[in-house]
């Protein structure tokens, strides 16, 4: 009775060109490890913060997000995985702007401009010497 049911809808489950046997499975499973590790991130230093890095992890997302939805049969998983990933990259943007807009984020900008001042001097000086 109720085993055949399940067993029949586990077969079909393992069948689907989408199932646990075909790449567009386990690629998007794989993909977790995005939303982990951002999510891991998300607990340390908004200095630490990659703006590029983070900016190319969204456009990433927003590039696979559609190309589940388009493909056929769409991608719930891939679809979902990026999602999560767009909302955690979004966070992490929000949290180094925020930084950036802080007076500890005003005063790393002043000490990276004066250590690059500092040298591009020393640079200049060494040329200098014969």
């Amino acid at each position: 009775g109720t085993l055949v049911v399940m067993s029949a809808a586990i077969r079909n489950w393992i069948k689907r060109p989408t199932g646990p046997t075909t790449t567009p499975f386990w690629g998007p499973v794989a993909n977790w490890g995005f939303v982990v590790a951002g999510i891991a991130d998300s607990q340390k230093p908004a200095e630490r913060i990659s703006p590029n890095m983070t900016a190319a992890m969204c456009i990433y997302s927003l590039l696979f997000m559609r190309f589940a939805w388009a493909i056929q049969p769409r991608n719930y998983i891939l679809f979902a995985c990026h999602a999560s990933n767009e909302a955690v990259q979004l966070n992490q943007m929000r949290r180094y702007v925020e930084w950036k807009g802080s007076d500890a984020g005003k005063a790393a900008d002043r000490i990276a401009a004066e250590q690059a001042s500092f040298a591009a001097s020393a640079v200049s000086d060494a040329s200098k010497i014969k």
